[in-house]
C-alpha cells in the first residue's frame, strides 16, 4: 500500500538533481536597524518618516502601502545611514512600495564603520575587494529585493534617479550565520573582561561560515595561520565544529608538497599545531589517521630545511604583518614556530604508532634549540621564542614582553604574547594588557575585534558609529590608520585572529587545560590575578565542565568544579577544591 505523508522535498526530487545539491549549514534571520545616524537635509534631497524603518514589520510586501519612509530627489540625491547596532554577516532586504517609474535605482553602501559606509569607492582605500560593499541596484515597485553578501554594521542608501522618489516599507539586514550553541562561557567580577571574552567568541562565530574565514568583509578566505587563534577560541566556546576540519582539509588538498599552505612556510607549520590542538580537544583518532600521509610528508619536508648547526633554511619567512620589516624578529619567530611544529608533529606521530619518527622529530626540535636567534626587541618574536623554550621565560618577560604594556603587540600574535607572559607568572600584567588593548577597541564602539589595532589610535579618536566631518577635531580611526594589506577602509573590523583573549581567559583564568586527548584528563589551575571571582564552562566531547573560583584570604583560591563522567580532573594540591562528577 502506498504511504501518504511524512515525506520531504528530497524524497520526491529527481536523483540527478539530488546529486547536484550541496548543503548549507547556515541560517537566515532578519534584523531591523537600531537607529538612523544620518540623513540628507533640505528641500532638494528629502528623507521623510525615516523612523518607521526602525519598527519591526513583516517581510511581506502588501497592497496597503501604509506608513512609508520616502526618499525624494529634487535636484540632489536623498540618502540615509542606518546602524544595525552590531557587526553582521549577510546583506539587506529592501521592501519598496512605490517608485518613480515602477523601478528605482538605489546605491547601497555597506560599512563596518559609519565612515566606511559614507565613503566613495577608492576614498581612503575603500574597496570592493573580496565582497561587493558599494553597488548600484534596481528595486521594483511592490518588490522585495535582496542586496549584498559581506560583513557590515552600517548601510547607506541613496536614491539615484533624478526628479524621483521611492517609498520604503522596510530595510532589514539578512543575517547569515551558523545557529550553534555557545557551550563555553566566562564570567567574573570584571565586566570589561566578560565583554572581551564574549566579543572574541562572537568575532569567530561570524567567521564560522561553511568554512572558517579570516574576516567576513575581507578576505573571506581560509588562512591557516589565522586559524590557530580561531580554532583555540572555537575549542573554548563551541567545542567541535565542522568548519574546522573542512577548512584544514581544503587547504591540505589544495597544497601538494613541496608547496606551502597559502604560499607561506610558517602557515604549514601552523597546520601541524592546529592538528595537534584539535586532536587534544576532540580525541578523534580516525580523523587524525586521515591526516597521516600528508602529515608525515610535511614533517619530512620541514625536516629537510634543518641544518646540523641548528639553523634552518626555510624560505619566505613570515610571522605577521607588523613584524615584516624586522628581519631578526621574523627569522626568530619562524625558527620558534618550526621547533613547536616539530614537537607537535612528534606527539602526533606517537599517537599514530610511528614511534621512530616521533623520536626523530623530537631530536630535530632539540637540534634547532642549539641555535638561539635574536628577537630584535619584537614582542611577537620574543613570545614565540619563550613558548618554544629558546629563552628563559622570566627574563624575556621582564626585558621585552612586559615593557610598555599593550604597546607594540599585534591582534594576531598578541595571543602568544599573553601566553608567554602568563607562563612567566605575569597574570596581572596580562590582564592589564587585555583591558588596554582589546578593551581599547571596545571603547571605540567595536562589537567584533579588528584585523589590526594600536593603542596610540585612541588619541582623539571618534567611535566607529560616528560620522566625522572635515571640521571635526576627532579622528576617523577606520579611514586613517592601518598598514600593509589592511590600509584604512580596506581594514577588516571583524577578524578571527584577534580573538585570542577568549581562549586565553578560558585556559589561564578559568584554568582549564587539556592533558589527555579528547579531554579525558583536564588540569584545572586558575590564575585570578586581580579578580575576586570567576566562573564559566568549557566544552568537552563528554559534556561541559563548570568551574567557579573565589579568591579567599591570603591568596587561597576556593574552587567548585563540575565535570562530566569520564573526565578526570587534576587540581593543585594547595587549592581548596570541591569536585562533583555528573
Amino acid at each position: 500500500m502506498y504511504e501518504y505523508g511524512h515525506r520531504k522535498l528530497t524524497d520526491i526530487l529527481d536523483l540527478d538533481l539530488l546529486n547536484r545539491i550541496d548543503n548549507d549549514n547556515r541560517v537566515r534571520k532578519y534584523v531591523m536597524p537600531k537607529r538612523v545616524i544620518w540623513k540628507t537635509e533640505g528641500i532638494d534631497a528629502q528623507v521623510e518618516n525615516e523612523e518607521i524603518l526602525l519598527e519591526k514589520r513583516s517581510g511581506q510586501i502588501t497592497l496597503d502601502t501604509g506608513n512609508a519612509c520616502r526618499l525624494t530627489n529634487n535636484g540632489n540625491r536623498a540618502g540615509l545611514l542606518l546602524d544595525f547596532g552590531v557587526e553582521l554577516h549577510g546583506g539587506i532586504q529592501i521592501l519598496a512600495w512605490k517608485g518613480g517609474n515602477g523601478k528605482t535605482r538605489l546605491r547601497v553602501r555597506f560599512g563596518e564603520s559609519a565612515m566606511e559606509a559614507m565613503s566613495e569607492l577608492g576614498e581612503n582605500n575603500s574597496t570592493n575587494d573580496h565582497a561587493i560593499r558599494d553597488q548600484e541596484v534596481e528595486v521594483s515597485f511592490m518588490g522585495m529585493s535582496e542586496v549584498g553578501n559581506t560583513g557590515f554594521r552600517f548601510v547607506r542608501i541613496d536614491l539615484l534617479d533624478e526628479a524621483s522618489f521611492v517609498d520604503l516599507k522596510s530595510i532589514r539586514a539578512v543575517f547569515i550565520y551558523q545557529d550553534i550553541e555557545y557551550k563555553g562561557s566566562f564570567r567574573s567580577n570584571d565586566d570589561l573582561l566578560n565583554n572581551i571574552w564574549q566579543t572574541g567568541a562572537y568575532t569567530v562565530h561570524l567567521n564560522m561560515q561553511n568554512y572558517l574565514w579570516d574576516g567576513i568583509k575581507r578576505d573571506r578566505l581560509v588562512w591557516i595561520g589565522d586559524m590557530h587563534p580561531e580554532t583555540s577560541t572555537i575549542q573554548s566556546v563551541f567545542g567541535y565544529d565542522d568548519s574546522v576540519p573542512r577548512s584544514l582539509d581544503l587547504i591540505r588538498d589544495e597544497t601538494k608538497i613541496p608547496g606551502w599552505m597559502n604560499g607561506i612556510p610558517s602557515y604549514s607549520m601552523w597546520w601541524i599545531l592546529i592538528q595537534k590542538d584539535w586532536y587534544m580537544q576532540n580525541g578523534n583518532v580516525e580523523y587524525l589517521k586521515e591526516q597521516k600521509d600528508y602529515l608525515l610528508s610535511l614533517l619530512s619536508f620541514l625536516d629537510s630545511f634543518i641544518l646540523e648547526n641548528g639553523r634552518n633554511t626555510t624560505p619566505n619567512p613570515f610571522i605577521d604583518w607588523p613584524s615584516t620589516s624586522n628581519t631578526k624578529a621574523v627569522d626568530a619567530g619562524v625558527h620558534s614556530l618550526l621547533i613547536l611544529a616539530m614537537e607537535a608533529g612528534a606527539m602526533l606521530c606517537k599517537e599514530l604508532d610511528e614511534s621512530l619518527l616521533a623520536e626523530r622529530y623530537l631530536e630535530s626540535a632539540a637540534l634547532l634549540r642549539k641555535y638561539v636567534p635574536e628577537h630584535g626587541q619584537s614582542k611577537q618574536a620574543a613570545a614565540l621564542m619563550s613558548l618554544a623554550g629558546l629563552v628563559d621565560k622570566n627574563s624575556i618577560n621582564e626585558e621585552v614582553l612586559s615593557i610598555d604594556g599593550a604597546k607594540d603587540i599585534s591582534t594576531f600574535l598578541g595571543y602568544y604574547v599573553l601566553k608567554a607572559r602568563v607562563h612567566a607568572g605575569d597574570i596581572i600584567g596580562s590582564l592589564e594588557t587585555i583591558r588596554e588593548y582589546w578593551g581599547g577597541m571596545l571603547s571605540l564602539g567595536a562589537t567584533t575585534f579588528w584585523e589590526d589595532f594600536d593603542v596610540e589610535w585612541l588619541q582623539d579618536a571618534a567611535k566607529i558609529d560616528e560620522v566625522v566631518t572635515e571640521d571635526d577635531s576627532k579622528v576617523d580611526v577606520h579611514g586613517t590608520y592601518g598598514d600593509h594589506c589592511y590600509i584604512k577602509y580596506r581594514h577588516s573590523l571583524c577578524h578571527g585572529w584577534a580573538s585570542g583573549p577568549t581562549a586565553w581567559l578560558s585556559e589561564f583564568v578559568l584554568g582549564i587545560r587539556i592533558i589527555e586527548a579528547g579531554c579525558k584528563t583536564i588540569e584545572i589551575k586558575p590564575m585570578l590575578g586581580d579578580l575576586d571571582w570567576v566562573e564559566g564552562t568549557y566544552p568537552t566531547p563528554k559534556g561541559n565542565i563548570f568551574v567557579r573560583h573565589e579568591l579567599k584570604v591570603e591568596g587561597v583560591v576556593k574552587s567548585y568544579i563540575e565535570a562530566p563522567k569520564g573526565i578526570k580532573v587534576r587540581c593543585p594540591q594547595d587549592a581548596e577544591v570541591i569536585v562533583k562528577n555528573h
